[in-house]
């Protein structure tokens, strides 16, 4: 008989699982302590909007039904919000299901994806589990490095992922360097831009990626409601591609992928722009705050154009990580992402803001 070894596809060998933030009961669990906080996972501390929360109460009285797999409400709703043509939304569970979607659609084995890094993790797994080979290009000054990008290019090229604002870092590209870039990338690259943090972003230098949709580039534009909308825990996500890209992605998904719950606090979030604006406004004030405290404590951070900061701790990351557990403050170790002395926290309310960093200050002068 054979070994689980021999059974598994080799790819899976290679592939490392990804490690999520700390969840609150686990910590409770296991160090029997409450009041806790969680900054780890960039998440939207104000929770969801009560007119979505209103929403997705009413359509549980509807979940013995299977959920509408074209998603219609939602995709006319989000189609006009985003003045796109419904045919080009493909809704996923979440936009982490929409990346291992774009690889199983559109790269083959042996085909390579260029991965600037360290960006979401999860982008090198879906190229992995495809067959796929990562050509990584380093950051620079913590910023996505385009003209390595297109250097790292060859004719087994597929895909080309970029992360913006990137994460962990928060840094987002020059608006003219990033349309310089997507004029120059080959006509057999695919540019995956990943968006999930656009909204917090969206400002006088941040290119809104849809006008290359609109364009008709082979692009794909991943969002998602999980960030500044609040439904992490829905897990509603969305691709928007030009409409043959959008169709051949539409057939790999599965068929009832997104719940009618989802659906509907989606299209009720999408409706409410006084939310939107509050949070957005929260996250800027609270980005400000954090800023403020770091330069007080003498410490380097990266400028944010997304809902959470990496912090250099001047110390091991694991470490510190640890001691704030203690504290009841979950927070991310960027050694996940081979930057050992920095954290990533995500920006909460001001009580949260302010008990996290009266923790780290004490944890750093122990």
């Amino acid at each position: 008989m054979k070994t689980a070894e021999e059974l598994i596809r080799e790819e899976i060998l290679t592939l490392t699982p990804y490690i999520p933030g700390k969840h609150i009961k686990a910590v409770e669990a296991e160090l029997g302590i409450s009041d806790i906080i969680k900054l780890a996972s960039n998440e939207n501390p104000l929770g969801p909007s009560p007119k979505a929360i209103e929403a997705a109460a009413l359509a549980l009285r509807h979940c013995n039904l299977y959920p509408d797999s074209h998603c219609g409400e939602l995709r006319r709703a989000l189609a006009a919000h985003l003045q796109v043509a419904e045919d080009n939304l493909v809704f996923g569970n979440g936009a982490h299901e929409l990346i291992f979607l774009v690889t199983a659609t559109f790269l083959n084995p042996g085909e390579e994806a260029v991965i600037p890094e360290p960006t979401f993790g999860e982008y090198a797994a879906a190229v992995k589990l495809a067959g796929g080979r990562v050509k990584s290009v380093p950051l620079q000054d913590f910023r996505i490095d385009l003209e390595a990008c297109l250097a790292a290019i060859t004719e087994r090229t597929k895909l080309v992922f970029i992360c913006n604002p990137n994460n962990p870092t928060g840094t987002t590209l020059d608006a003219q360097a990033l349309t310089d870039f997507m004029d120059k990338v080959p006509k057999h690259v695919l540019v995956v831009l990943d968006e999930a943090y656009h909204e917090y972003a969206a400002g006088e230098d941040h290119l809104d990626g849809l006008d290359w949709v609109r364009q008709g580039r082979n692009v794909v534009v991943l969002r998602t409601f999980s960030k500044v909308y609040g439904l992490a825990g829905l897990r509603i996500g969305y691709a928007t591609a030009k409409s043959e890209l959008a169709n051949y992605l539409g057939r790999v998904r599965q068929v009832f992928n997104v719940a009618d719950v989802a659906q509907a606090a989606a299209i009720a979030s999408i409706a409410d722009l006084d939310y939107l604006a509050t949070a957005v406004a929260v996250n800027q004030q609270g980005r400000d705050y954090l800023y403020r405290s770091f330069e007080a404590m003498e410490l380097d951070y990266v400028p944010s154009q997304a809902n959470f900061i990496l912090v250099n701790i001047r110390g091991d990351s694991t470490k510190v990580f640890q001691e704030l557990l203690r504290l009841g403050v979950i927070v991310r170790p960027a050694n996940i992402f081979g930057l050992n002395n920095y954290l990533r926290v995500s920006i909460g309310t001001q009580e949260q803001n302010i008990k996290f960093v009266q923790a780290l200050s004490s944890v750093l002068n122990m």
